[in-house]
């Protein structure tokens, strides 16, 4: 499938998607949503691709927001139609998706594109990156899912003062924060997140599958997030994984998983 919009290399079961819009910095605009979404959809379909990397393209941006001139004269109703629709077909599909997705932060990440790292399984950032949500300086609130998965990151205070200063924090301070799990240097960047890949990449992905699901059910109001672990923990001892994992394990082999 060709996009318009992004790049996919595929290799030794990682793909890397990067967001191809170097002159708008990469920022997202609706047909990047769609295409994203599809991007995702596909990769997660195919049994070769263990993980995902998500990156921005070029040395100043990861993402730095969401294109501005798309939505400026929307009405109330637009508005949150944009909101519903771009959680459903990106952000909340990015977060539930079952193979795992590594964000690497490379540059800016600001607005809807911090909104999309945060919605990725976790984040490496180069140290040159800056992240914020500066949605209240254009009379609006973050409405991909900012409110809600930034406290879930950093607490409610820091989130809190990130959104009402619409100010943004450098790599070391998200660090800090816990907003992300590494920061190395640009150039490192890349090597850091395939490695990061290739260790993730040799674990079961139907496991992987059930780790992310009962991991998210935790911070969702109505489910019970012990009750899905506990689900899913049984339901993995009826897998071939379990039984290729286990085997290898009294082996003392290297174990071979069959995969998605």
């Amino acid at each position: 499938m060709k996009f318009e919009n992004l790049d996919i290399q595929t290799q030794d079961r990682i793909a890397i998607l990067t967001i191809n819009r170097p002159s708008k910095l990469n920022a997202l605009n609706k047909a990047t949503i769609k295409e994203l979404h599809k991007a995702f959809e596909m990769l997660d379909s195919e049994k070769d691709v263990r993980v995902i990397i998500l990156t921005g393209s070029g040395e100043k941006a990861f993402v730095a927001g969401a294109d501005i001139a798309e939505f400026a004269t929307f009405s109330m109703k637009k508005g949150a139609r944009l909101a519903e629709k771009g959680q459903e077909i990106l952000f909340d599909f990015v977060e539930n998706l079952s193979t795992p997705v590594i964000a690497a932060i490379n540059g800016f990440a600001l607005g809807g594109g911090l909104e999309l790292a945060m919605a990725c399984h976790f984040r490496i950032s180069s140290d040159n990156a800056k992240m914020g949500l500066p949605e209240v300086s254009l009379g609006v609130i973050p409405g991909y899912g900012g409110t809600q998965r930034l406290p879930q990151l950093v607490g409610k205070g820091r989130a809190m003062e990130m959104i009402l200063s619409a100010s943004m924090i450098d790599a070391k301070k998200a660090l800090e924060y816990g907003l992300v799990n590494e920061v190395v240097a640009q150039e490192q960047l890349l090597e850091m997140c395939k490695k990061m890949a290739a260790k993730i990449s040799n674990n079961s992905p139907v496991a992987m599958r059930y780790a992310i699901k009962s991991v998210n059910a935790g911070f969702k109001y109505n489910i019970n997030g012990y009750k899905t672990e506990m689900e899913a923990f049984g339901i993995c001892f009826g897998t071939a994984d379990f039984k290729e994992g286990t085997t290898a394990f009294l082996e003392k082999r290297k174990a071979d998983f069959p995969g998605k």
